[in-house]
């Protein structure tokens, strides 16, 4: 089965360790659920700003997931130490989005997936499908790598905090992208295959991709 997807709107930003110049304060005015975000969680709310995306369906994507926090719990049972409540709490793969549906008092579906190398691939499958229904879909992943003692075990990814968004819905209208696109081995493998869709955006015409289910 195929089906074609329209991106119309796409956003990236990527950073060798760690974003800057995050509009998080003026995003989240209430400094006590900000003080809550997680580093996804921030990426998440900036970029869900840039492409004006306020209420509606989401499926997210992560194959490290909230790396920090679960880090944090590793380190403090090697030291026997006790856990926090806040790293344990905010370890699960949903952090970011939940934070942001309750930011954007959005209730509608969201959906968050992790396949290892193979993320990028299953989200746009499972949006595909999804968007099937006819609603503007938000295709939204992220990897924030940046963590303490990273360059001890990291040989291979050069760009430790990336996130992507893709605001697509079906179309059926024919492929205008060539698909699979070559893949910089300078993202990390489970969300490379979306930035580089985000990287082919172009404003001025139609990006329509076939995706095979």
């Amino acid at each position: 089965m195929k089906i074609n997807l329209e991106i119309i709107d796409a956003v990236n930003i990527i950073a060798k360790d760690e974003i800057s110049d995050l509009r998080t304060k003026e995003l989240v005015p209430k400094m006590v659920f900000r003080r809550r975000l997680t580093r996804a969680a921030r990426l998440v709310v900036e970029v869900v700003d840039k492409i004006g995306f306020e209420n509606g369906r989401i499926i997210y994507g992560s194959a490290f997931g909230e790396l920090n926090a679960s880090a944090k719990i590793l380190n403090a049972i090697s030291k026997d130490e006790m856990l926090s409540p806040t790293d344990f709490q905010n370890s699960v793969y949903n952090t970011a989005v939940s934070y942001l549906s309750i930011l954007k008092n959005n209730k509608n579906e969201i959906l968050t997936i992790s396949s290892g190398d193979n993320t990028s691939e299953k989200l746009l499958k499972i949006g595909a499908i999804k968007a099937l229904d006819g609603d503007e879909i938000l295709l939204l992943s992220t990897e924030t790598i940046n963590i303490e003692n990273i360059d001890e075990i990291n040989k291979c990814i050069d760009t430790l905090e990336t996130v992507v968004a893709l605001k697509v819905k079906v179309t059926n209208e024919k492929a205008t992208l060539d698909f699979p696109l070559k893949i910089n081995p300078a993202y990390p493998k489970s969300i490379a295959l979306l930035i580089e869709l985000s990287n082919k955006f172009d404003k001025n015409t139609k990006n329509i991709i076939e995706v095979q289910i």
